[in-house]
C-alpha cells in the first residue's frame, strides 16, 4: 500500500470516529470472511463495519477531535475492526452478539460450555470412524449397521482446549459446539469505554446477575438469621426444622416439672421414713 492510500484511510476512518457518536472496536481473530458479510448485510442502514490495520486506526484515533478518545489505543487488539452507529451503544452490542451461528470447532479452539456427545445412532459407517471415536473417549459400536454412541458423554468441559482428534471426531458427529459472530471488545460513547464485562450484561446477562445478587443475599440473611420481610417465611421454616431435629431429645417442660415434683415427693417420703425408724430405734433402746 502507497504512503497515498494510507493517508486516504486514515483521513475516511478520522472522518467516521469524528461522525458517529458510538464506535465498536472488534477483535477480527478468528472471524470468517463469510460470516462478516452476512452480519454486514444484515446491519445495512444500522451501522458502518470495517476491517483496518492496527497502525491506520491508531493515526486516525490520533487524528480525530473527539475527547477521550485516545482511550481507544489502549485496548485495539491485534486485528482489528471498528463499527460505526448511531444505536445506543448496548442497543448495537446486543443486536450484534445475537448474531452468532454455531460452528465446527478446531483443534485449540476453547469450549465455550461443556460439549456432551449423546446417545444414539448416527449415520456413519462401520469403519476407522469407530477408532477415531473410541480413541477421544466417546463409546461407540455398531447397531443396525451404523456406528452408534452407546452411552452419552461429556468429551469437554467449558474453558478446556479442543484437541486436534477431538475436532475430526466431533465433525465426522456434525457437532458444532463452537459460535461465530464479531467480537466486540469495547464500545466508545459519549467520552466513555465500556468493556466486554459491562457489555455482556446487557439483556438476559444484566438480568440474571439480578438474580443471582438476590438470591446470594437472601441466603446470607437466613444464614446468620437476619430477620427481613423477605425470608421472615425461610427463618420461621428453618426455625420448625431445627425444633424438629431436636424433639424427642429433650423432655417438655410439663415432664420435667412432674419428674421434679416426683423427686422431692419420694425425697420428702424417703426423709419421714428415716426419722420414723430413728424414733423406733430409740424407744427400743430404751425399753
Amino acid at each position: 500500500m502507497v504512503k497515498e492510500e494510507k493517508k486516504q484511510q486514515v483521513e475516511k476512518l478520522r472522518q467516521l470516529i469524528e461522525q458517529y457518536p458510538v464506535i465498536g472496536i472488534i477483535d477480527m481473530h478468528k472471524l470468517q470472511s463469510k460470516q462478516l458479510q452476512i452480519i454486514k448485510k444484515k446491519m445495512r442502514g444500522k451501522a458502518v463495519i470495517t476491517l483496518t490495520k492496527k497502525s491506520i486506526l491508531t493515526h486516525a484515533i490520533h487524528a480525530a477531535k473527539k475527547e477521550k478518545i485516545l482511550e481507544l489505543e489502549k485496548i485495539l487488539p491485534q486485528q482489528p475492526g471498528i463499527a460505526f452507529t448511531e444505536l445506543g451503544g448496548f442497543n448495537f452490542y446486543g443486536t450484534i452478539n445475537k448474531m452468532k451461528s454455531s460452528t465446527f470447532a478446531k483443534a485449540g479452539d476453547i469450549a465455550i460450555s461443556d460439549i456432551v456427545v449423546s446417545e444414539g445412532p448416527t449415520d456413519l459407517l462401520p469403519g476407522p470412524a469407530i477408532t477415531e471415536l473410541t480413541r477421544v473417549g466417546i463409546p461407540a459400536g455398531v447397531v443396525d449397521g451404523k456406528i452408534a454412541v452407546k452411552k452419552e458423554k461429556v468429551v469437554v468441559k467449558k474453558g478446556d482446549a479442543i484437541s486436534a482428534e477431538l475436532s475430526v471426531a466431533l465433525r465426522k458427529l456434525k457437532i458444532e459446539p463452537m459460535e461465530v459472530g464479531i467480537n466486540i471488545v469495547a464500545i466508545f460513547e459519549n467520552g466513555m469505554i465500556y468493556t466486554k464485562d459491562s457489555l455482556s450484561l446487557v439483556g438476559e446477562g444484566y438480568v440474571n446477575k439480578l438474580k443471582q445478587a438476590y438470591t446470594e443475599a437472601l441466603n446470607l440473611s437466613v444464614a446468620v438469621g437476619y430477620l427481613t420481610k423477605q425470608n421472615i417465611k425461610l427463618l420461621l421454616v428453618k426455625a420448625i426444622r431445627s425444633a424438629r431435629a431436636i424433639e424427642g431429645k429433650i423432655k417438655p417442660i410439663e415432664v420435667v416439672g412432674e419428674s421434679v415434683t416426683k423427686t422431692e415427693t419420694t425425697e420428702t417420703k424417703t426423709s419421714e421414713e428415716n426419722k420414723t425408724e430413728e424414733n423406733q430405734n430409740e424407744n427400743g433402746g430404751a425399753k
